[in-house]
């Protein structure tokens, strides 16, 4: 059966105050941090909150559930802005303007519930339940931001002017690579104390200064986008794959592309965030170190070994060998076996 908390407060203390209480459980306070580990009736690991300046929350999930949790947040007189970032599987947020939503492994959402009742989160049970979460008061951020709001481009300016929250908002999508970085730095810091609040508080501040560059470089047509996503990786990993396994008849970079469901310019930016080097270098990196590994260990001569890595020009593949390794794939090769057959004969 499903268990339901209302959360009537959503401050950092206040949150993990009700949500203690009504599992029967403890929580500890250190330097505005709350920490609260689950009752193993209920699952196990933990929930974690801090309370930053200028009425910023933040709220870090790490939890596999017996039964599922559902939350139900009260409408408040200032209804906050609400940034969560999915790092394990699927949870479902609602209120009455968006209707249920999933937010799947690696996605984010931006929300505000505006004027409706109450809005609400559900984490299922028997799956690992991971996410983190900032939650803004705009009315007390507008003292940070305030001289600021009129430069600011007029998507983030009409967010920030809603101080009261009367709009309701939702905002999916992938979120990045950067971000991904910044959450797991701010969760696994051994700083302690006024560092560990120092340090926290400016990754707050990284993180959505890099959620806010996300939302305005989405709201560019797909091809202009240029903010490499979590989920993208994936995609770049199946590539680099797909290269290895099948360079003897590897098509064009533009046929790998579509393969694993990506662009041709947001498969080149990837490599070179992943790798430091294009599509074309990565291909030719992998097919010089597997011509070398047939060299060192199979009696494949060089035009075999041609063919097998996929180039059809003996002279071209002689040149980028040794280009990369400072030898010809001659001299390798005539080095490589006769220092085998010494050792084999010893």
């Amino acid at each position: 059966m499903e268990k339901e908390i209302h959360i009537i407060n959503n401050s950092a203390k206040h949150f993990i105050e009700i949500i203690a209480k009504e599992l029967n459980s403890e929580f500890e306070e250190e330097n505005r941090a709350y920490c609260m580990s689950f009752p193993k009736d209920v699952g196990h690991g933990y929930i974690k909150t801090y309370d930053f300046d200028y009425g910023i929350f933040a709220y870090e999930f790490d939890c596999t559930l017996k039964k599922p949790l559902h939350f139900t947040f009260a409408k408040e007189v200032v209804q906050p802005l609400v940034i969560l970032f999915n790092r394990e599987e699927k949870i479902t947020y609602s209120h009455s303007g968006s209707g249920d939503k999933t937010i799947k492994h690696l996605e984010s959402m931006m929300a505000c519930a505006g004027l409706s009742d109450s809005n609400s989160l559900r984490i299922p049970k028997d799956s690992p339940g991971c996410f983190f979460a900032i939650r803004i008061d705009r009315k007390t951020f507008e003292e940070k931001i305030d001289s600021f709001l009129a430069e600011m481009d007029n998507n983030l300016e009409e967010i920030f002017r809603d101080s009261n929250g009367v709009n309701a908002l939702f905002y999916q999508g992938y979120y990045s690579l950067d971000i991904a970085k910044y959450i797991e730095e701010y969760t696994t810091t051994e700083l302690t104390g006024f560092m560990r609040h120092v340090f926290q508080e400016g990754k707050i501040y990284e993180i959505l200064t890099h959620y806010l560059k996300q939302y305005l470089d989405d709201t560019k047509e797909p091809d202009s986008r240029r903010i490499l996503r979590q989920n993208t990786v994936d995609k770049i990993e199946e590539a680099s794959t797909i290269i290895q396994e099948e360079m003897a008849v590897l098509g064009s970079i533009l046929s790998i592309a579509k393969r694993v469901g990506l662009n041709q310019n947001t498969l080149q930016d990837g490599f070179n965030y992943l790798f430091k080097k294009s599509v074309n270098q990565y291909i030719k990196d992998v097919r010089m170190d597997k011509a070398k590994e047939l060299m060192e260990n199979s009696d494949l001569n060089i035009t075999e070994i041609t063919y097998k890595i996929g180039i059809n020009s003996r002279s071209y593949f002689s040149k980028i060998f040794k280009e990369k390794f400072g030898i010809s794939p001659k001299q390798y090769i005539s080095k490589h076996r006769k220092q085998n057959q010494t050792n084999q004969s010893a």
